[in-house]
């Protein structure tokens, strides 16, 4: 039986056992989704178990009472993780929420009766009622004033390019560059709530240098949104590299409907969050020379080298060093018969820890060729 730990990294247990690589490469690939799902990044889950421990009048616990199924609470989930990013680092402050479908009689204990509810607990087991403004600087100014505390807000670098008079003809009109323009004013509805999921986009696609994500402020830009026939927000232009005119994007605002469009359309291979998808790196050619190289005999092994040496030669420059890798890991595994099994392992391992964007696509794709060699079943 495959051993895999918290952290996605594979037992030797799964190799001594001869289990053949191809489990081994999704027993991984689940290890790696399970360690991302299961973070809940700075906000503390209060369950009934544990809520009296934290909120001990010790400390001040500013709680989020939600409903999974809530618009309100789903539209709020990202800047609520902003907030507790900011007070990570706080031994005064606590940022929690409780789930009032799954513990109905804590919220009811606590006198919720809608969602979100927003309570501060300032060193005390008793709660003042939050009924202030959402935004990010309004509750990180509300739980300064209540705790005592002087912290800044904290807000994550943003992959939205901002884009105005003075820079928008070199970055969207680059013909370089695939560029999705989005027009917007920053009191419309639609826009504000487009804004998280702007950001998850830009972020899944932010080690494309290739394409760009952006946004142009019609307030503060009325005459840039006027010559490009703005008179609604949001109004989402794409300008490809081949059409700098801009075409209007008439598809679905969802996240995953924005990256196949563009995926589509800037022959890209990304997934939500900017991990590639399995198919990256993969060479259609060199794969049939894999599938045969798994099961030959150390004499055909030499020639199917030899026959993939011959199609690496006739590849592009693009895509040669990805030739070469299916080419060096033929020459391992002919040197040791478990090369490929090890280097899965070893792989998923890093992959399952912090690695900067451009080495995680390289290890993506490595992983991704290293499947062609596993036996299918």
């Amino acid at each position: 039986m495959t051993v895999i730990n918290i952290f996605g990294i594979l037992k030797d247990e799964s190799i001594e056992n001869g289990m053949n690589m191809n489990k081994i490469i999704l027993l991984a690939l689940f290890a790696v989704i399970v360690a991302c799902v299961a973070a809940d990044g700075n906000v503390v889950d209060l369950k009934p178990d544990t809520f009296d421990s934290v909120v001990d009048g010790s400390k001040s616990v500013f709680v989020k009472f939600y409903a999974p199924w809530c618009g309100h609470c789903k539209k709020m989930a990202p800047d609520y993780e902003i907030i507790a990013d900011t007070f990570a680092g706080s031994k005064q402050v606590v940022v929690a929420k409780v789930n009032c479908d799954d513990h109905k009689e804590l919220c009811s204990k606590h006198g919720v009766n809608g969602y979100p509810t927003l309570k501060m607990y300032a060193k005390s087991t008793t709660a003042k009622d939050y009924n202030g403004g959402r935004s990010i600087d309004e509750i990180i100014t509300f739980i300064n004033g209540a705790a005592g505390t002087n912290v800044r807000v904290k807000k994550a670098a943003s992959n939205v390019i901002d884009l105005d008079d003075s820079n928008f003809e070199k970055i969207a009109l680059d013909e370089d560059k695939h560029v999705l323009v989005e027009f917007y004013a920053p009191w419309c509805g639609h826009c504000k709530k487009l804004a998280p999921d702007y950001e998850v986009l830009a972020n899944t696609f932010a080690n494309d240098k290739d394409v760009e994500i952006t946004k142009v402020d019609c307030d503060a830009h009325k005459d840039l949104c006027s010559k490009y026939g703005i008179s609604g927000f949001p109004t989402l232009k794409w300008f490809p590299k081949n059409n700098k005119e801009g075409e209007k994007y008439e598809q679905g605002r969802e996240v995953d409907t924005f990256i196949s469009f563009i995926n589509k359309n800037a022959g890209t291979l990304r997934v939500k969050g900017g991990r590639l998808l399995a198919t990256a790196g993969r060479i259609e050619k060199l794969d049939e020379i894999a599938a045969k190289f798994v099961d030959a005999t150390a004499a055909v092994k030499k020639e199917l080298i030899v026959a993939a040496k011959k199609i690496v030669d006739t590849l592009t420059a693009e895509v040669k060093d990805q030739g070469k890798l299916y080419v060096k890991i033929m020459e391992n595994i002919e040197k040791a018969s478990d090369y490929a099994t090890k280097e899965v392992a070893r792989v998923t391992k890093i992959l399952a820890g912090s690695v900067p964007a451009k080495k995680l696509d390289d290890f993506s794709k490595k992983l991704n060729v290293l499947d062609a060699f596993s036996k299918k079943e």
